[in-house]
Order: structure tokens, then C-alpha cells, then sequence
């Protein structure tokens, strides 16, 4: 989800390039090329099967961490989504990896997860009602068959299964709110009455794109007042003695309340709830992987992922929120590209267009990764030999962009947001599914 902002685009992307400052444009000494080639390990392809011995690089850099942040560097090419599908794959088969997290609501991934573990319901019509608006992105073909191989894998291991959770906070569907009623009410029915109450006119009554639309159109107070219901009820789930997942599914509830607590006409709250949705994020990723004790694939955006920010309107991104909680057991992956196409709306939101931009510009990022020898190829940036090494770090233009474009260049420093990053030459669209 990516929310509207205010702030002047100072640059744009052109499909022959990206427009840079003059002074940007110097192209960097042959050494740090050579420096890249000496460390990179190219990759045999971006879709799922067949051999993967090419990943194994990949293994030796992850090592022993717990969550794996795989970042994309725009919401909508195929290459991208295709790529983390064949990374868990492996990762489920090779390191034990059993949880795959989507930046998406978190009550989209229940409804997501009882498809794969149990079977329950059709996964397009899940997609459909639950990827809309903001998370419309994830709506493609790529997705579906990464769900419909989840499936098939818990129906071959039954007694081990890979599950599937979502992160975000802007929708929590009306079943959470029912059953944490239920779960309330069945420990105390006059605490189940009373919880009923406080979540009355609050749970959603129409799709998950009209909801969303309508929540932020909300007079400011109003928002607030629901949030104070919504902290209310946590309160009296936890006052209950209820179980851990009845908590965090109030919680989750209580958390879209707050995403939307905040007065979106000052500048300075829309940093704060930017900086709460991250935070969010991460915490629901954490109580996850610390409830379930399963290494976990988490799929965002690069920014989202990643350490730094590149926007003052976004002080404090997920992955700095995991690397808090976890240390060194959270490692992420950034992933760049120097042209090719990708699904967007128009700056206005009004309508999903294909993009086309590159090949990057002098003086981006890209432009110098794509002189590696290898067409596609991984990195560790946390090992990359001098002068490389100091080349990551210092912030240049980077391909950045959101649900909406033009969106960028940003300045983004690699070796000092990422920790190892994939290249890819060129990308593909995405196939949306029921547009």
C-alpha cells in the first residue's frame, strides 16, 4: 500500500532513461566494475523449477537468518514476483523455510493461509476480494501460482506445511472481527457483549477497496474515535485472559484503526503514521515467526525492506523495525533493474497503465550494475572488495517506483539499505489478473 503524498516529484523517469542532475553523470573508474565482477554470482533464471544450483550463493548469504526481507524495485513486473517464487521454493526445500509473508492485510493472509494449509476456498476468487486498491498489484498470475504451489506442497507434506501470512494494516476483514467476538464471548458472555459494542459500525460492510476509500475519507475525529474503540477492545481481550493468536487478531484490528488515526494534512503526521505502518509491519511479522518458530520469506517493496530511507516522508522503514527485533537473524535483499516495464497508475491514481523506462541513466545505480559481466547475478554488498565497497555506499539515483509513476529517481546508498542484491537486466509487466 503506498498512501497518497503531497511532495513535488523533482525528477522523472523517461522511457529512453532517467533524467539526472549534470553533475551526477560521471561514469565510475573500470575498478569498480571489476571489483562487482569478482563478487557477483549470476543466476540462471527469474521463474521457478528446475535446477537451482545457481541459488546456492544465495544460501551461503542468508545463512542462518530467520526472516529474509526480498525487496522489489517496482509493485508490478513480473520478474520480481517470479524470482521470490522460485526463491521460496528453494528455501522451503533446501533451508527449511516455512512462512511466506506479503506486504498485504493481515487478515488476507488468514484467509490466503487456510487455502494453502486446508484447502479452504478458491484462491482467484480470494485474490479478488482481497487484492484491491492499494494491493491490486498483487492480483497477477505470478502470486496465484506461487498460492496454487503452497497447496500442492502441504498436500504432499501434510504434516509440515508452509503457511501463508499477511503484514500490513490498512483492512482486517469482517470474519476477525467475528471471531474474536466469538472467542470472547465463549470465555464471557457479558465480555462478548460488551466487545461487540465497542466493535459496532466498525466492521467492514463492503469491499476491501470501498472500505479503504471510505476510512481515509473520514473526518479526522472520527478516525480517532475509532481507534479509541479499537484500543478499548484490545484491552478487554487481553483483560479476558484470551489466547495469544485471539490477541493478535484484535490487535490486527486495532492496528487499521490506528494506520488511520492520523491527520493526513500535516506533514508531520503523515510521517508518523508512515513510520507506524512500518513499524506494524515488522511487529506482525515478528509475532509471527516467533509463535510459529518457522524461518520466514517476507515480500515488500525494496524500501520496505531495506534499513534506510529515501524519503523523509517514511523516517523508518520495516526492515530497520526487524533488524531491532532480530539483529543479525534478519537479512534483506534488495533488487535493482536497468529497464524494462512494469503496471502503475498514473500520477492522478485514475487508471493502471504499462510503463516502459531505460535503459538507466549515467551517474544511477544501475547503469554501473549493469556493466557486471552477467546479465543477472547476486551480491553481497557486506563483502564486495574495495573500490566497490565505498562506491555502494554513497547515495545515487535509483529506480524506486511505488504503485503510482512518475515516481523518482531516488537516492538510495545500496550497501548501506541493503545487505545483498540481485540485478536483473531487464523486466517484464506483470499479468494482472481480472482486468
Amino acid at each position: 500500500m503506498t498512501w497518497k503524498r503531497t511532495s513535488t516529484i523533482l525528477t522523472l523517469l523517461i522511457t529512453l532513461g532517467t533524467v539526472v542532475p549534470a553533475a551526477a553523470t560521471r561514469a565510475p573508474t573500470p575498478s569498480v566494475v571489476e571489483a562487482l565482477d569478482r563478487t557477483a554470482h549470476p543466476l540462471r533464471t527469474v521463474e521457478p523449477g528446475g535446477d537451482t544450483r545457481d541459488l546456492r550463493p544465495l544460501d551461503r548469504m542468508i545463512a542462518d537468518a530467520e526472516v529474509v526481507g526480498v525487496g522489489e524495485a517496482t509493485h508490478g513486473s513480473h520478474d520480481f514476483f517470479a524470482l521470490k517464487d522460485r526463491l521460496f521454493r528453494h528455501l522451503v526445500e533446501k533451508k527449511g523455510f516455512r512462512t511466506f509473508a506479503l506486504e498485504a492485510p493481515w487478515s488476507t493472509g488468514l484467509r490466503l493461509d487456510d487455502y494453502v494449509v486446508h484447502g479452504k476456498g478458491d484462491p482467484r476468487r480470494i485474490m479478488r476480494e482481497e487484492f484491491q486498491r492499494d494491493y491490486l498489484w498483487w492480483n497477477n498470475t505470478d502470486y496465484l501460482r506461487l498460492v496454487e504451489w503452497m497447496r500442492a506442497y502441504n498436500v504432499r507434506h501434510p504434516t509440515d506445511p508452509v503457511r501463508f501470512i499477511g503484514d500490513d494494516t490498512a483492512w482486517t476483514g469482517p470474519e476477525v472481527y467475528d471471531t474474536v467476538v466469538a472467542r470472547v464471548a465463549a470465555a464471557d458472555p457479558a465480555s462478548g457483549e460488551r466487545l461487540n459494542g465497542l466493535y459496532r459500525g466498525l466492521r467492514p460492510t463492503v469491499p476491501t477497496g470501498t472500505y479503504i476509500e471510505a476510512y481515509l475519507g473520514k473526518p479526522y475525529a472520527e478516525r480517532r474515535e475509532m481507534a479509541e474503540r479499537t484500543g478499548e477492545a484490545l484491552e478487554l481481550v487481553r483483560r479476558v485472559g484470551a489466547d495469544d493468536r485471539t490477541v493478535q487478531d484484535a490487535t490486527a484490528i486495532d492496528r487499521t484503526a490506528r494506520q488511520y488515526a492520523f491527520d493526513f494534512e500535516e506533514p508531520g503526521q503523515i510521517a508518523e503514521a508512515m513510520r507506524y505502518r512500518d513499524q506494524a509491519m515488522a511487529a506482525n511479522v515478528l509475532w509471527w515467526q516467533r509463535h510459529s518458530g518457522t524461518r520466514v520469506l517476507l515480500s515488500a517493496h525494496d524500501a520496505h525492506v531495506g534499513y534506510e530511507s529515501y524519503d523523509p516522508a517514511s523516517p523508518k522503514m520495516q526492515g530497520a523495525f526487524l533488524r531491532d527485533g532480530l539483529g543479525a537473524s534478519y537479512v534483506n535483499i534488495g533488487m535493482t533493474f536497468d529497464r524494462g516495464s512494469f503496471n502503475a497508475t498514473d500520477q492522478d491514481e485514475t487508471a493502471v497503465r504499462r510503463w516502459t523506462v531505460g535503459p538507466a541513466a549515467l551517474g544511477s545505480n544501475e547503469r554501473t550494475l549493469d556493466r557486471v559481466r552477467y546479465r543477472d547475478y547476486a551480491l553481497d554488498l557486506r563483502t564486495v572488495g574495495s573500490p566497490a565497497r565505498t562506491w555502494l555506499r554513497r547515495a545515487r539515483p535509483t529506480y524506486q517506483i511505488g504503485t503510482a509513476y512518475p515516481d523518482g529517481p531516488h537516492d538510495v546508498a545500496l550497501a548501506r539499505t541493503h545487505d545483498i542484491l540481485i540485478h536483473l537486466h531487464r523486466v517484464e509487466a506483470a499479468r494482472l489478473r481480472d482486468r
